[in-house]
């Protein structure tokens, strides 16, 4: 009766990790700022239970928005490792870590909390996404990741407004907005933009995917909000 029961539980385990496409990944938080005032305020306002599960949130968001459904639309992730530390800046991503400045939450005024969970979707799609085979522009990669945080809801009051900036690929937020803009004439756009970037890098893709070039988009882009 128990190896019945077993077997049963088993072969359902199996079915729903291949109707989810599970990929199983651990996520580790080191808080290495000791006793000083970012060290503190992660303990006190953040906590690890907490990053560890918003790591998990974002990486299954990242997932669903690039449309990534199974493991093999993915990149082969095991372990994404969390460290606080005492740095300058705010955060960035390397080789599946992710550094967050102590500094940074120690001296930020705001809701730290929710400023701090922006930053991991952002730095996690770092983690995530496909950068062509590191022919991409470093301002594309860093809209793109500001779009998932864009997309999830987290961001902040000081972002540009839609139509601002210099140039489509000038990064950040202001990319951010235009891939926005770009997502909204083809449902799926940054997801299909990421999948293409898997093994590589032009700017025809906007061609491929949009009909126009990535110029033309930019333009009209300013044009509709009168910038």
């Amino acid at each position: 009766m128990g190896s019945t029961r077993n077997t049963v539980i088993l072969s359902c385990l199996v079915f729903l990790a291949a109707l989810h496409g599970i990929q199983a990944v651990q996520y580790a938080v080191t808080n290495n700022a000791g006793n000083n005032a970012g060290g503190v305020r992660f303990t006190n306002a953040i906590g690890i239970p907490y990053s560890r599960q918003t790591l998990a949130f974002a990486t299954n968001f990242i997932w669903r928005l690039f449309q990534q459904n199974t493991p093999a639309d993915r990149k082969s992730v095991q372990k994404v490792t969390l460290i606080i530390e005492n740095m300058d800046g705010v955060a960035y991503a390397s080789n599946n870590e992710i550094h967050v400045s102590a500094n940074y939450i120690g001296s930020y005024s705001g809701d730290v909390k929710t400023e701090f969970t922006g930053v991991l979707y952002h730095e996690m799609t770092h983690v995530w996404q496909w950068n062509g085979n590191g022919q991409a522009p470093g301002g594309l990669i860093e809209g793109i990741a500001d779009f998932v945080r864009l997309k999830a809801n987290y961001a902040p009051a000081h972002w540009v407004k839609p139509g601002q900036g210099d140039r489509w690929d000038q990064g950040y937020d202001v990319t951010a907005r235009f891939l926005d803009y770009c997502n909204s004439l083809r449902n799926g756009f940054v997801a299909e933009l990421n999948k293409k970037m898997r093994s590589g890098y032009t700017d025809n893709f906007f061609v491929e995917l949009l009909g126009k070039t990535v110029d033309q988009l930019w333009t009209e882009y300013k044009a509709r909000y009168g910038k």
